[in-house]
């Protein structure tokens, strides 16, 4: 559940959060669900939808688009330019160096963490690994799952697909591929009928996710105090303490949406972490697998990145 906050009447006296964020279903569908939890607490909202880069450049694969920050950096100008006051990511895109006069003021509650991948009935298997049939196609632009997908079934030819989630579903169904990858999180929140598609959910310990996949960050101007004040209801602090081992290890391996990395970690009810992650050079690349659990989060991260890079 979000975490309650007493407001000032000050702050119920102030004007309009405007929130900023991509227009596709999944992210309108983000902003809403932050706009309600707002407007719980006394606040008024309305949302703008705004074009970033990677919504734009939709004919070439993450690791061809120059720069970092696809499908935030418009969103993180308008923030500058005080066009709107707070920016609602998916926080697996966000890179994790910003704007020095922006923040991240807060985190949401993790929706599931996983990669689902959904498969036509026809190119499913239930005794093969990741339930798929010998040399069927996999569509996919993320380098990350690319790697980890060749690892298991170096059978399986990834084919690059781009879009948003009702996109890239349509293309499954109109035969272009005979599966997709698609992250648990979106799937769940936009509660969308797969009943014609065989699901396989898998596990993040295994195939492993994006670094803080299944978590929105909040955004704002860093002198923003009365937007700071706001963003408190919608933060999960619980959720920061596994999310930051997983975004300081993104940092620390100078990765981007382009580099094959996956990293999940779960701090669990005896307050232990628990970290595993899986990186190759390039997609197709060998894939090196770390797991390391501690009753502390001293030197986790470096520990983390020394065994990632002795393994090449």
């Amino acid at each position: 559940m979000m975490k309650t906050f007493t407001f000032t009447p000050e702050i119920m006296n102030n004007n309009t959060i405007r929130i900023g964020t991509r227009g596709s279903e999944l992210a309108l569908w983000q902003a809403n669900h932050t706009a309600n939890a707002l407007k719980n607490a006394g606040f008024s909202c309305i949302i703008i939808p705004i074009s970033t880069k990677g919504d734009e450049i939709t004919d070439l694969s993450f690791d061809k688009i120059e720069g970092k920050g696809f499908f935030t950096k418009e969103i993180e100008d308008a923030l500058l330019r005080d066009e709107i006051d707070l920016a609602v990511h998916s926080m697996k895109d966000l890179p994790t160096e910003s704007h020095p006069d922006l923040s991240v003021a807060g985190i949401s509650t993790r929706e599931n963490p996983a990669d689902w991948l959904l498969l036509h009935k026809d190119s499913y298997d239930g005794g093969a690994d990741l339930k798929m049939k010998q040399g069927i196609t996999i569509g996919t632009s993320s380098a990350r799952r690319k790697a980890q997908l060749l690892h298991y079934r170096p059978d399986v030819t990834p084919v690059d697909i781009r879009g948003n989630v009702p996109t890239r579903l349509k293309k499954l169904r109109d035969g272009m591929v005979d599966g997709i990858f698609l992250a648990a999180a979106g799937l769940i929140r936009l509660e969308l009928k797969l009943d014609d598609l065989m699901v396989v959910k898998l596990h993040p310990r295994e195939f492993v996710p994006a670094p803080a996949q299944g978590v929105l960050a909040f955004q704002i101007r860093k002198n923003d105090l009365v937007t700071k004040k706001a963003v408190h209801v919608l933060h999960d602090t619980h959720c920061l303490l596994s999310v930051s081992i997983e975004r300081k290890i993104l940092k620390a391996m100078e990765g981007g949406c382009h580099m094959p990395l996956g990293v999940y970690c779960e701090f669990d009810a005896n307050e232990n972490y628990h970290v595993w992650a899986a990186v190759a050079d390039q997609w197709n690349g060998k894939l090196r697998q770390v797991q390391i659990s501690r009753s502390t989060n001293y030197l986790l991260v470096e520990d983390v990145v020394k065994q990632l890079k002795d393994l090449t």
